[in-house]
């Protein structure tokens, strides 16, 4: 059995079907290629695809991370989605149809956007089959216009929308390992997150506490890279984690051990871990975390000219069972 995922080859396929009418008929209906929406499952053109976003920093960030993790091995069964290649105008990545899933699980139910023309943007939104509306999900992304017109095509369908938003950031090149002589004893120890540390994880996040948040957090820390510094006792104490969209988050030191180096010290080894994987050392920051913004600045991270913008979208259905 052959799955024909390369768009040259399907729009090959619907030419051949042609040429047997009337019989292939409903076949070239039911796989007709329309120009509204492609979903980009060829491995050659996702590699040029992770290429061509690079020349669209910072604003596709976002997107350019979750297309990276597709191509080393897709560990979140994500998928992108075009108005056209290769001149593409939009881009969305979002979870697998066939991937399990949650409709209470905004954490992982998540698309990424791009666009280069926002109209592009709503067309893919107002095409039936890009968005599972039936669900509470997310929508992330570096753009102005996104809540804007994600919130008037989810407006038209009765979904209520939440914005988050952001100061977005970069860690420049690390020519250096960070100083790790002080962690690197036997207490206290730097090392990576473990499955069974994410219940710590979900208590002290502030997205966090409910069993979908739980889940999430198990999976990137098996899915990503993570660095935490462990007290004698083998139990964390300082963290960060990797998400979805090569994102470097819920960075948190446990009160008792601030003012000890450590949240400097994860910082700067996650970073330097995900640039030696050629991942980007992007984060995000909200404005009146005083304490973060000084940490960043101290390591000459760059704040960048966009924001980063987090909508957590919920049908009416689900308003009154959606985690906080």
């Amino acid at each position: 059995m052959l799955v024909l995922n390369c768009f040259s080859k399907l729009l090959t396929l619907e030419k051949l079907l042609k040429s047997h009418f009337p019989e292939s008929l409903k076949f070239l209906i039911r796989y007709r290629i329309t120009e509204k929406m492609l979903v980009l499952n060829c491995v050659s053109k996702l590699l040029t695809l992770e290429k061509l976003l690079k020349s669209h920093f910072p604003e596709s960030l976002k997107v350019y991370g979750a297309v990276m993790n597709i191509n080393r091995g897709n560990p979140f069964q994500k998928e992108v989605i075009l108005d056209s290649w290769p001149d593409f105008k939009a881009v969305i990545t979002r979870r697998q149809k066939e991937a399990e899933t949650d409709n209470l699980d905004h954490y992982t139910n998540a698309y990424a956007v791009f666009y280069k023309d926002v109209r592009a943007y709503r067309g893919l939104l107002e095409e039936c089959d890009v968005i599972n509306w039936n669900q509470v999900f997310q929508i992330q992304g570096l753009q102005s216009e996104l809540y804007t017109v994600s919130k008037a095509v989810a407006a038209s369908k009765q979904l209520d929308v939440k914005l988050s938003s952001f100061k977005a950031i970069c860690l420049s090149p690390l020519s250096t390992l960070p100083d790790t002589s002080s962690v690197m004893s036997s207490s206290p120890r730097l090392t990576y997150l473990s499955v069974t540390d994410a219940d710590l994880l979900n208590r002290t996040w502030s997205r966090g506490g409910n069993e979908q948040c739980l889940r999430y957090i198990t999976n990137l820390i098996s899915c990503f890279p993570s660095i935490c510094v462990r007290d004698d006792k083998g139990n964390p104490v300082s963290w960060s984690i990797t998400d979805q969209f090569a994102t470097m988050c819920h960075s948190y030191t446990l009160p008792e051990h601030r003012r000890k180096g450590y949240s400097r010290l994860v910082l700067l080894t996650l970073a330097r871990k995900l640039q030696s994987r050629g991942f980007p050392r992007q984060g995000n920051v909200l404005d009146d975390n005083v304490a973060s913004v000084n940490l960043l600045k101290s390591v000459h991270a760059e704040f960048l000219p966009c924001r980063f913008h987090r909508l957590i979208l919920t049908p009416a259905a689900f308003s009154r069972e959606v985690p906080l």
